[in-house]
């Protein structure tokens, strides 16, 4: 299933919807404002939050968390011994580890696990300025934990390359 993402939306105090394929509201970003750190929540249309994603505030690495029912989901670094500058390693709390690689910056990589296709985030899909897709590709994967991801890598380069 693919989701529709705009760029330029995930300003702080910013809200907006994420749609589906065909256009449906499927998930709220809820930019909070007023806050020490970074920090998003992913909604469903109900206005139920399903992910957290904040910004690690004494980290020596930069790093963010994504947590769900206020209990820590996922830790996502880049990756240390990486000949690539865009790899990312997300470490679940049960110890499982995704890589993100590809050209975070200009929206076109990929969320594995052991090697296995997990999502694919691409501008290719669509010709509308400043917005990309989250195509998750397995059907047990859980599309709101792969968005916060894209969310999570895309923001972490961006304040890496200083577009803060």
């Amino acid at each position: 299933m693919k989701y529709l993402v705009r760029d330029k939306i995930f300003a702080i105090g910013d809200d907006y919807w994420i749609e589906d394929e065909q256009g449906r509201h499927a998930f709220l970003v809820d930019g909070k404002a007023l806050r020490l750190r970074d920090t998003l929540e992913l909604k469903d249309p109900d206005g139920q939050v399903l992910v957290t994603l904040r910004q690690k505030m004494f980290s020596l690495r930069d790093a963010m968390t994504i947590e769900r029912d206020e209990r820590p989901l996922a830790t996502v670094r880049r990756k240390r011994l990486s000949l690539l500058r865009n790899h990312y390693r997300v470490t679940l709390v049960e110890g499982t580890e995704l890589d993100v690689s590809g050209r975070i910056l200009d929206r076109e990589f990929t969320v594995e696990y052991e090697g296995e296709l997990l999502a694919h985030i691409s501008r290719r899909w669509f010709h509308v300025r400043e917005t990309y897709a989250v195509d998750v590709v397995r059907e047990d994967a859980d599309a709101a934990l792969q968005i916060a991801v894209a969310v999570c890598v895309i923001r972490m380069a961006e304040r890496e390359r200083g577009d803060d």
